[in-house]
């Protein structure tokens, strides 16, 4: 075996390293680019699109590219989105010159929330076999599941309608359930385009 001299040695190592580390920088630098471009991509697709890459982009690193990741995250961010808008319900039920009608309609979509995040839970359980042998039918069960989630969210939103609600509590209400039904459209949107 001829031998190398140590100034050769030496250049090929350094070539080595160069090349080694400049292809390890620039493949750094467009994943984290790739996945949220793939994240946008997605969002574009759904009905609240900015929405969607505001509450998405944060998980880029979680979600990378896979289609499956983008919908539990986002089935993820709406049970939070929901939890919080209940929570911010809940705190309005304290107020002070409530009429009994007032309470009780807010009481009724506390629990239309609750509902809510159940549905979406389920959707995730459902999400979570897909890999199984009826992948169709856990596929229609997360569609209908997450479908049913934003029907609860209406139900909410339709009983201060529906009632006699002081207009500034109706308004605040609109304001926390329609939230969190964005946030379900663009998670049921994803699903819907998973396959």
């Amino acid at each position: 075996m001829a031998s190398i001299s140590p100034s050769t040695f030496i250049t090929i190592t350094t070539l080595l390293l160069f090349f080694c580390l400049s292809s390890t920088s620039s493949s750094a630098a467009t994943t984290p680019k790739t996945y949220t471009n793939f994240i946008k991509t997605r969002c574009g697709t759904t009905t609240y699109p900015s929405l969607c890459a505001k509450t998405l982009l944060p998980y880029a690193s979680s979600v990378k590219t896979n289609p499956l990741n983008l919908c539990t995250t986002a089935l993820n961010v709406a049970i939070q989105g929901a939890k919080s808008a209940s929570n911010s319900v809940k705190k309005l039920v304290s107020q002070t010159g409530l009429s009994k009608g007032d309470a009780a309609t807010i009481k009724e979509c506390i629990s239309d929330l609750k509902d809510v995040v159940y549905e979406l839970k389920d959707t995730l359980d459902a999400m979570a076999r897909l890999g199984d042998k009826d992948r169709e039918f856990q596929w229609s069960n997360a569609k209908t599941r997450a479908s049913a989630a934003i029907t609860d969210a209406e139900t909410c939103r339709d009983a201060f309608s529906d009632r006699k609600v002081s207009a500034s509590l109706k308004k605040k209400v609109a304001v926390y359930v329609n939230s969190v039904e964005q946030l379900i459209s663009n998670a049921l949107a994803l699903i819907n385009r998973l396959y």
